[in-house]
């Protein structure tokens, strides 16, 4: 039995070889590790891919948004509303940054944040908004933009999973004040371990961000604000520059297999794709997605036939213990808490073939 992966990175790794190593080379050779040349071109690529004029790069995506959060003034006794339905990531930084998460419910059928939800969590220590474009599938960000806009509340988006993704003929991470992209290795835009970027249209937040990542430090030093150490190293903007000039070619591969399983799919009992949204390039496919009624079931059975699936994200935030203090129960999200049930990832990764998909959804039509 030939066992179908969910995503295969030694497969990207063969395309892109022959361009990664002399890259790598030239770093270890001249022994520069930290800054320099290979960041600031990544940086400056990067941001100009996402139509804004500043990337700071870091760590990782979870460090992109809260430094990002510190950056745009929220600290203590402060309030960001953002969703359950997220990796935990989101509200990890809302945390990290002394501020509390206010939750609200996503849309039924996207499950990305509900902008209609957002005025009745409004309180006069609201401070930001983080929309989370889910599985690659940008949120219906422009109403959001306008609601924070008219009230003078921080914009975030947190776009660590649609790295290109495009609505109204922005891309993600051009709205509002910054945006959190991660670069963790499986991302459509994936490094060669831990690596993320704040991307942001305001100088001084962008400013702010490169400080906070350095140790507070504006000249080597000399700390003006205590920091962390949070620097996105040199081998990673090289393996990162790389791999960005294939990233729209990808985005648009992993539409053309999105399209195989949609159309498979479409009819099937018992699995429901998410829809396909009115915009193409404003989903990027980060992961293909389904509903499924007996989700466990299905998933078992596809195991066994050694097709491999995700699962984003069985528990939804305000159910995990580490944030039991944000005072949400069960049934508080009945929206998030379903999908939380039901949803099941395929595999997808711009190397895959199309066989590949009708082999995986010859499997989902048996099992299901």
């Amino acid at each position: 039995m030939t066992r179908q992966p969910f995503v295969d990175l030694t497969a990207q790794y063969r395309e892109l070889r022959d361009e990664l190593l002399p890259e790598i080379e030239r770093l270890m050779a001249a022994g520069a590790f930290i800054g320099g040349e290979p960041l600031t071109r990544f940086e400056a690529a990067f941001a100009a891919l996402c139509g804004v004029p500043h990337a700071v790069g870091v760590a990782n995506g979870t460090d992109a948004l809260h430094l990002a959060l510190r950056a745009l003034g929220v600290g203590a006794g402060d309030e960001v509303i953002t969703v359950p339905n997220t990796f935990v990531a989101t509200v990890e930084a809302i945390a990290q940054a002394g501020a509390r998460a206010v939750l609200v419910e996503v849309r039924p059928d996207t499950l990305v944040m509900d902008a209609a939800a957002l005025e009745a969590a409004r309180t006069p220590r609201t401070r930001a908004v983080i929309p989370v474009h889910l599985y690659g599938r940008m949120a219906d960000v422009a109403p959001i933009e306008r609601w924070c806009t008219a009230r003078g509340i921080a914009l975030l988006e947190d776009a660590a999973q649609a790295h290109g993704a495009k609505l109204g003929g922005r891309r993600a991470g051009a709205f509002g004040d910054a945006a959190g992209f991660s670069f963790y290795p499986a991302k459509n835009l994936g490094a060669a371990g831990e690596a993320g970027a704040v991307v942001t249209r305001r100088a001084d937040v962008a400013a702010h961000v490169a400080r906070l990542r350095d140790h507070g430090q504006g000249e080597r030093y000399h700390h003006d604000v205590v920091g962390y150490n949070s620097r996105l190293d040199a081998l990673q903007a090289a393996v990162l520059s790389v791999k960005l000039k294939r990233l729209d070619a990808w985005n648009a591969r992993r539409r053309a297999l999105a399209a195989v399983y949609d159309e498979r799919l479409a009819k099937l009992d018992g699995v429901e794709p998410l829809p396909a949204p009115a915009e193409p390039e404003s989903h990027v496919y980060h992961l293909y997605v389904v509903r499924a009624v007996e989700r466990d079931r299905l998933r078992a059975a596809l195991t066994a036939r050694g097709i491999d699936t995700g699962l984003h994200y069985p528990v939804p935030v305000h159910l995990q213990p580490a944030f039991r203090d944000l005072g949400y129960r069960e049934g508080a999200f009945p929206v998030s808490e379903a999908a939380s049930r039901t949803v099941l990832s395929l595999p997808i990764y711009p190397q895959m073939t199309e066989d590949a998909v009708h082999r995986v959804c010859d499997a989902v039509e048996a099992c299901a």
